[in-house]
Parts: structure tokens; sequence; C-alpha cells
């Protein structure tokens, strides 16, 4: 054991040095994981050799994964997921299992190979994209909403998929009729326990548990890895019994609390599965697999986002939207690598099969991360050839616009309708300023002018745009907009147009010298740090006072 303890804190001290330089280069930390497991494992430096608890620690952070993804999927957000967002899901699933599964065929591999790899390519990763566009401050942008609804339609798509692999454990003499009945068999009795728990039962247990925060984080454990042990007992896997008892608890007023108690566990498993994962690799095998992932990655890379950029188009969205989100697609995800596993496991397919699908997600999300980092100064340069995804009319943003003629004058203009330039807009028309707000989520803009507030659809960094705003009668222009490039972008458009007036950027960090144009700079406004000197002065001002009252 002295042994096992020691080996385990070697890798963790690893991979917290190998993840510092990750976090560093902005790459996502389950790349370093995999190649730690890589090179300490037998095929290299041969560290680790304490293969069966990292296997059990990875068997229960992947059941953590998967209850977690069940946790977020609320029958409420199911309902407003909206038709885009299905219809790109599943365009894009059906776009890349056909053209990937003919794609592998050709380079030889098996059937069952290449419907694995072909599957597995579908699937995007929820949790890279959900922290990339977080950390961008557009995850609840329009196209950050469209990404994370078809997204949810991806992660059903793995468990039906895992789902249907899992029933065909015992080979390949069943017919595809009977396979598909007894899934349906099974996902109906599985369907009326877990609503029978949801409605009878759960409510009163968890109500129970949550009288301790301590015992609440161990039921949602047990819960999880409880129903993971019972899906690959009666036939389906632990992946789907884990997603499932995620599920059940979805609906409940304690899933926000679990979740933010689960996030570091399964941080810190998840970092064993990559390892478990990198360790199994063989280095002769990923030689080999290099110029097909090289071609799938191209695939993925460039044809998903473009499936998506199709279908938002024909839908009646701009072609930047559909190319912001469409970037979110760009590559394969971690449960692209699980369900490959799970498919050596049952005998499906070799190692060469895991080989391929992990070097496809190395080279995808190394590069994707970047393209979503970058998503905007990509689309400045792109934008030119991107006018075949657009309609001439694209009816679903045109709906909120507004004529030209509606837009008189205004003291301020103020660009980004987000919270903080929502309640601007109207504090400035409360204390009797003429103002316009311009935002470019339609959503956003219906919702603020049902409380009558004075807001227009428009892309700030299209000059022609500008051109339709009053920004020669303008004395402030505001910009609350999320993101640098944005900022920079309605800069040299306002110089473009030569604007006189003064502007204002709402920060939130340094940026002074980045955002700087011409003579005139603008003006840097940080709202926590005003926020914060506010409190202070008047938290002063009131000590005094009573001082000055005794």
């Amino acid at each position: 054991m002295h042994s096992v303890f020691s080996e385990l804190a070697i890798l963790l001290t690893i991979a917290a040095a190998v993840g510092a330089i990750s976090m560093w280069l902005r790459q996502p930390l389950l790349i370093a994981y995999i190649v730690i497991g890589l090179v300490v494992g037998p095929t290299m430096l041969g560290i680790v050799t304490a293969h069966e608890q990292i296997d059990l620690l990875a068997q229960i952070g992947v059941a953590i994964l998967l209850f977690i993804v069940g946790l977020k999927l609320d029958l409420q957000h199911i309902r407003h997921i909206g038709p885009v967002a299905i219809a790109t899901g599943l365009g894009q699933l059906f776009f890349t299992i056909i053209f990937g599964f003919l794609l592998i065929i050709l380079m030889g591999k098996t059937m069952m190979e290449a419907l694995y790899v072909a599957v597995a390519l579908t699937f995007s990763s929820t949790i890279i994209i959900v922290k990339l566009l977080s950390d961008k401050r557009e995850i609840d942008s329009l196209h950050g909403r469209i990404a994370v609804g078809f997204l949810i339609v991806q992660d059903l798509a793995v468990v039906l998929a895992m789902m249907a692999m899992s029933a065909m454990r015992s080979g390949g003499e069943a017919a595809i009729s009977e396979v598909m009945l007894s899934l349906v068999w099974r996902v109906s009795v599985a369907a009326l326990v877990v609503y029978l728990l949801m409605r009878y039962l759960l409510p009163k247990w968890v109500a129970f548990m949550a009288k301790s925060q301590e015992l609440l984080l161990i039921f949602a454990i047990a819960w999880g890895t409880g129903f993971a042990a019972v899906g690959e007992t009666i036939g389906f896997s632990k992946e789907a019994g884990a997603f499932l008892a995620g599920f059940t608890l979805a609906s409940t007023v304690y899933r926000d609390a679990i979740h933010a108690r689960l996030g570091g566990i399964r941080d810190f498993l998840l970092l064993f599965f990559f390892i478990d994962l990198g360790a199994k690799l063989d280095l002769s095998t990923l030689g080999a697999e290099i110029w097909p992932a090289l071609a799938l990655s191209v695939f993925v890379l460039i044809g998903n986002p473009l499936i998506v950029m199709a279908i938002m188009g024909y839908m009646g969205y701009r072609k930047r939207t559909g190319f912001l989100a469409g970037l979110t697609v760009a590559q394969i995800s971690e449960f692209s690598i699980i369900f490959v596993a799970m498919g050596i496991t049952i005998g499906h397919v070799g190692v060469e099969a895991l080989s391929l699908t992990t070097l496809v997600g190395l080279i995808t999300i190394t590069i994707s991360t970047y393209m979503i980092l970058f998503s905007h100064q990509l689309y400045e340069r792109l934008s030119p050839w991107l006018g075949w995804f657009e309609r001439r009319k694209p009816f679903r943003e045109m709906a909120v616009e507004s004529s030209k003629n509606e837009r008189k004058r205004a003291d301020v203009i103020v660009f980004g309708m987000g919270r903080y330039g929502g309640s601007l807009v109207l504090g400035l028309k409360k204390s009797g300023l003429s103002v316009m707000g311009v935002d470019f989520d339609p959503e956003t803009i219906r919702t603020m002018r049902q409380h009558d507030l004075p807001v227009f659809y428009g892309d700030c960094t299209s000059t022609e745009f500008l051109e339709t705003l009053p920004l020669a009668t303008s004395r402030w222009v505001v910009s609350a907009l999320p993101d640098l490039a944005s900022n920079r972008s309605l800069l040299d458009a306002l110089q473009h147009h030569h604007y006189q007036g003064e502007i204002a950027i709402v920060a939130r960090e340094g940026i002074e010298q980045a955002l700087h144009r011409g003579k005139n700079p603008p003006v840097v406004i940080y709202p926590m740090q005003n926020a914060v000197d506010f409190t202070v002065e008047t938290i002063f001002n009131l000590v005094h006072e009573k001082e000055t009252k005794a």
C-alpha cells in the first residue's frame, strides 16, 4: 500500500506541474492528463504500475461525469431548447455519422470500427465548450444559448448510443430487430422506474438528506454509482445508469447544490480516467493511426462547423451567429473516448479504434480551443467568404430589426444589452436622457422591447449598420460589449465614421492600452471598482455621521 500511495502522490505532483503549463498555454487540462498517462505508462517511462487502483478511480470518475450530465438535464430546459437546437444537433449528428462512416471505410477499417469511430466523431465536449464560453462571457449570448441547446441533444444521443451498443453485448448474431426490441423494452422499464422514483420516493429522500450538506453529497455519489452498477447488471452500461441517476434528481430544488459540491470531485477523478487512458495507449499503434487521425481531424474541424452554419443559415440566422455557434462543434468529446473505450470492453472493437479516436481528440480539442478563444478575429477574416451560409433575408434575426426612421436623436447610445448594459439603458432613460440601446441578440431585443425600452438590433462591427444610427447628434457612445475584439471593432468603426462625441468602455479588466485609439482614447469604466469605491464612501459618511451625532 505504501508503494501505491507513493505512486499516486508522484502522479498528482506531475499532473499539477504539467497542468499548470497547460493552463498557461490556455489548453484544456484533459490533453495534459492524457499526455502524462502516455509518458508515465508502460510504453514509455513505466513510473506508475498501480493500474487497478487508477482504473477503479477512473470508473468512478466517469460515473460521476455522466451523473452530472443527467443532473443538468432539467425537463423545463428541454422544453425550451427550441427548434434550432434540435435541428442543428440532429443535422450535425447525421452528417458526421454518414460521411464519417464512409470516410473511415475508405481508410480500410472494419464496419464495426467505422461505426464506433463515426459515432464518436459526432460528440462535442460540453464541459470544454461551456467553460470556454463562460470565460468569454458568451454563455448567455444568442450563439452561446444555441450551442448549449444542441450540446444537450448530443448528450442525449451519446447516452442512447451507449445503450444501443450495450444491448448488442451478446454478439453480432442477434438480428437488428431483436436488439432494438430488447432496447425498447429495457428503456421502457427504466423509464417507468425513473418516473415512479421521481414522482413518489425521491422528493422525500432528498429533502431528508439535504438537512446535512455532507450527507447530501454522500447520497448523490451513492445514488450515481449505485445506478451505474445496476445499469451494468441489467445489460445497459455504467455510463447510462449514472446518467439516469442524475436525471432523476434534475428537477429537484437541490440540483444546483449537488452539482456545485460534485464539480471538484468529478474533476479530480476524471484526472485518473485520462491518465489511465494515456497509459493504455500503445505508441506503435498511435504511430500507425497518425495519417487517418489527421484526415478525420480535418473532417471534424471543418465539416462539423460547416454543417451547423448551413442548417442555421437555412433556418434564418445570420452568418455571424452560425459561425460562432459552429465553432463549438469543431472538436470531439471526452465522451467520444469513453464511448470507444466501452466498445473495447464489450468486445466490438480493438485498441486501434481507441488510439485513432484519442489522436483525433488530442488534435481537434487543441486546435478548436484556439478557434473558440479567437472566434471574433477569425470571423472578421473569414466573413467575406461566408455569404453562402446566409439567406438574403435572415428572417429570424431580421424580425427584430427596425427601420432607419425609427432611430431618431439620442444623447447616449449603449452597445451591448447584457445585465450591465440593459440596466444602464433603463437608468439613463429614467434620468431623463434620450438613450438608445443596441444588441446583436434578437431574444434580448424582444425582451427589452416588451418593457418599452428603446433598443435596436444590429452588429456594432458593421460600418453599414452604424450609418443607420444617429451618431452625428449623439454626445456619448458607451460600450458594454463583453469581449476585447468587439470593442476594438466598434472603436475602429466609430473612427471610420469620424465620430466626434465621447466614448466610454465598460471594462472587466485593465485594457486601457489595448483599447487606445487615436488622439482621444476612450474613458474606461470599471463597474466593480466603481461600486466598491461608492460603497466605501457611503459607509465612511454613515460612520462619521453617527460619530458627529454622538
